[in-house]
């Protein structure tokens, strides 16, 4: 497992009876995740100030209960140079995935040691994470994803990291569409970034099943890899789906099609003062061998 151990405005401060306590640069929030099923409280002490609960519906979604009047709707957490909006959405999340650090250290560091221009293709895009890190490590960067909202908020972590002025594209969009119009187009990529939800509707109702539809998505992003990719990563949340799997989707793929190394791990966070860690779903990646 891969740990991100620097997030240092980003702490998990305990869990229990399926319940995440967080620290957000000084907000705590409290947030359900199924993997807790243990009832033991480490720090005890920590559950007394809680700014906001996520409470899940028995009809399915939720609300947040907010405890602290004086929680602002949004603010900042930031990580190394990079800058993030957090605010509290529908459905528990907060715009931001902190164990991701570790592949954005991972695409800084390849599109800086390629030393040429990168472009990078971030699809199911969300809020911008991996565009923000590519953005600083100076590629050129086409974000798509099929919320308009989430394009938006995406802008927003664009213009607070400082990089406003940086080649990027926003496209509000399906992302299987888009990906065989660019197959038409002829268009190009040397990164291609992915977090494709379970299931999920494109911008015009477009129906994604990540088990059905996974593969076909790999296979067409394929055909825009440049003659000299750099890295191709999948990230899942889908317990369905083992890391196993999408590892064979990528050698079907783009491991017939270019020479690289695949490979795949859990991602996860510690908790603070403790040797437990809470897993955070995992990645598969294709990468250039460089040996």
């Amino acid at each position: 497992m891969k740990l991100v151990r620097d997030f240092n405005e980003y702490q998990i401060l305990d869990m229990s009876e399926g319940m995440k306590l967080e620290n957000w640069n000084g907000k705590e929030l409290l947030r359900p995740d199924p993997q807790i099923i243990w009832t033991d409280k480490f720090h005890p002490e920590y559950w007394e100030k809680v700014d906001a609960i996520y409470h899940r519906s028995n009809k399915g979604g939720g609300h947040w209960d907010i405890k602290n009047s004086r929680l602002p709707e949004s603010w900042q957490v930031h990580y190394q140079d990079l800058t993030f909006n957090i605010k509290l959405m529908g459905f528990k999340h907060t715009g931001l995935f902190p164990e991701q650090a570790y592949n954005w250290n991972l695409i800084r560091r390849k599109i800086k040691e390629a030393n040429r221009p990168v472009k990078v293709l971030n699809l199911f895009a969300y809020t911008g994470a991996a565009s923000v890190a590519a953005l600083s490590a100076g590629a050129e960067v086409v974000h798509v994803d099929s919320s308009r909202g989430m394009i938006d908020w995406a802008k927003e972590n664009v213009k607070s990291s400082g990089l406003e002025d940086k080649a990027i594209r926003f496209l509000v969009d399906d992302v299987v569409k888009f990906v065989k119009r660019e197959i038409r187009r002829g268009n190009k990529y040397d990164i291609i970034l992915m977090d494709p939800p379970s299931f999920g509707r494109g911008a015009n109702g477009e129906v994604w099943d990540i088990e059905k539809d996974l593969y076909e998505l790999v296979e067409l992003c394929s055909q825009i890899l440049s003659d000299d990719p750099i890295l191709f990563i999948i990230n899942s949340y889908t317990t369905g789906l083992s890391q196993t799997v999408i590892e064979n989707v990528l050698n079907l793929t783009v491991g017939k099609k270019f020479k690289g190394i695949i490979s795949s791990d859990e991602l996860g966070i510690p908790v603070k003062n403790s040797n437990m860690v809470l897993p955070c779903g995992s990645y598969t990646r294709w990468e250039k061998d460089t040996k």
